[in-house]
């Protein structure tokens, strides 16, 4: 059997770069999350417990799939910045409200630039996630469009400063690292 632009495993089937790419996520992640586990501190009831910072600087690898910017999984990078405006609406939880402004660019040439309030949830020590409602304005396929963006995500963070960061909604997924400055 040929496998052009794969790699052939031991049972003699085909694999995609991409293909091995998720599966070496799928086995490396549970681990870094089982070893920052040991370590964890529940900071969820502790209003305003998390780092202290007025933007958040994000540099990050895209995957789009939706329509009108990246059809069919096209691949990017971008930059997201947040900054920081307050803690969050509730009071009795470790919430954070930020307003972030992207540029992502896919390899089809493409531009999105994702406009959204981000809403924090500090969970603990080494974990923290978010909600992003908002719009993205882009060039879509003919030309410039405005369409409504919300992305759900997650960091897992390395030091009170530095964390790798998920996200997953419309009109792409990233990955990137996070920088609370």
């Amino acid at each position: 059997m040929s496998c052009p632009n794969a790699v052939r495993w031991p049972s003699n089937r085909c694999r995609t770069p991409r293909a091995l790419a998720a599966a070496g996520a799928l086995i490396v992640l549970p681990l870094v999350a089982r070893g920052a586990a040991a370590a964890e501190h529940s900071i969820i009831k502790q209003p305003g417990d998390h780092p202290r910072y007025v933007f958040e600087a994000e540099p990050h690898l895209i995957l789009g799939w939706g329509d009108p910017f990246f059809p069919n999984g096209v691949p990017g990078a971008g930059f997201r910045g947040t900054f920081h405006i307050t803690n969050g609406f509730v009071k009795t939880v470790n919430d954070s409200i930020g307003v972030g402004v992207g540029l992502d660019v896919g390899t089809n040439g493409r531009v999105v630039v994702p406009v959204v309030m981000q809403w924090n949830f500090w969970l603990s020590t080494h974990w923290s996630v978010f909600g992003e409602p908002g719009l993205a304005v882009g060039s879509g396929a003919a030309n410039a469009a405005v369409w409504p963006a919300f992305f759900v995500g997650g960091r897992l963070h390395f030091t009170d400063r530095v964390a790798l960061t998920f996200r997953l909604g419309y009109p792409a997924l990233s990955v990137g690292v996070s920088f609370l400055l």
